[in-house]
């Protein structure tokens, strides 16, 4: 193949089996060479339930943005792995956090997966995500080469 024509194992889209359907006609990743990305993740199961919420029996809502912030990285390093990737690959992540007070919460818990020799990150406050029960949402890149073939 010449450079001008992508080979087809270069460039690909998927969505994920066993997680979370998008809401929308977009992929959980799309590989375009040795570069992943990964579109918003968010902590919604399968089933569409949300790790980090919970409703008592009068409807008060708790919302915590620890568990959030581990079941979404949680997610994304799941979502990787469909393309032989880790959460080690990822160089840059952008956060979007409903509410800045939640900042600590989060960082702590971003503390737990990667140090300052990770990924490069952006955090961002938005007016609101897809669902009212959503805190965080986070959308990343990761550099994970494909094999190539060496010259005899």
């Amino acid at each position: 193949m010449n450079a001008a024509t992508p080979n087809p194992q270069e460039v690909r889209a998927r969505v994920v089996a066993g997680k979370a359907t998008p809401r929308g006609k977009y992929p959980h990743i799309k590989r375009a060479g040795d570069f992943l990305f990964v579109s918003g993740t968010s902590s919604r199961r399968p089933d569409n339930s949300f790790a980090g919420v919970e409703v008592d029996a009068m409807g008060t809502t708790a919302l915590d943005i620890r568990a959030q912030t581990r079941a979404v990285i949680e997610n994304i390093g799941d979502i990787l792995a469909s393309e032989g990737a880790s959460l080690a690959n990822v160089v840059e992540i952008c956060t979007y956090l409903v509410n800045m007070n939640d900042f600590g919460g989060y960082n702590a818990v971003y503390g737990e997966f990667f140090d300052e020799t990770g990924p490069t990150r952006t955090t961002v406050a938005v007016h609101q995500l897809p669902h009212a029960h959503l805190l965080i949402e986070i959308k990343a890149v990761a550099y994970a080469p494909l094999p190539r073939e060496t010259a005899c």
